[in-house]
């Protein structure tokens, strides 16, 4: 990811850049620029959205998220990240239900989608991230091998190519039938 500016260095900097029809991150303190999603990045990340939302918000566990919501999960030097699809449990929550910024906290699940451009160092990077900021599972879902890594910690990373994913733990009860998802 570029480095697109250095006078970008803080959360709230990010939010009052004016809207020039790009995604941006921030890792860091520095400012990097997302390309836009292509169609099967776009389509396997809504089927994924729609699957969790699907079984969460009859259950009211917590809320589930689309890509261009950020967290703010670190600061000095802030960092604030948008996965493809994200879920926070109402615990996690807390008062948080109706945050209008960035949400300050590191959500229960992720999800990213590797993009063909995607080089994998900085994938994993990113992954590793999500984990040091808390989050409890991070998933990789990658179109090309159709293939998601599941990391619940830095050391504990599963690749699963078909059969249910158990994502009981953080979604009760909601297991992710991994071919279906490629399908």
């Amino acid at each position: 990811m570029p480095n697109t500016t250095d006078q970008v260095t803080t959360a709230e900097q990010l939010a009052a850049m004016p809207n020039d029809g790009k995604r941006y991150e921030l890792v860091e303190g520095v400012l990097h620029m997302m390309s836009p999603a292509g169609s099967e990045h776009g389509e396997i990340a809504a089927k994924l959205l729609v699957r969790i939302a699907n079984h969460v918000e009859p259950r009211r566990i917590g809320k589930t998220f689309a890509a261009e919501t950020g967290f703010l999960i670190r600061r000095d030097p802030d960092t604030v990240l948008a996965p493809d699809v994200s879920f926070v449990s109402f615990d996690r929550l807390g008062r948080l239900t109706r945050h209008p910024g960035y949400l300050p906290l590191a959500p229960d699940l992720v999800a990213e989608v590797v993009s063909p451009s995607d080089r994998f160092g900085d994938v994993e990077t990113k992954a590793r991230t999500w984990i040091e900021a808390g989050v409890l599972i991070v998933l990789v879902v990658d179109p090309q091998s159709a293939t998601i890594r599941d990391y619940r910690s830095a050391d504990r990373i599963q690749v699963h190519s078909d059969g249910f994913l158990d994502l009981d733990d953080v979604l009760p009860g909601f297991q992710l039938d991994v071919a279906d998802l490629f399908a």
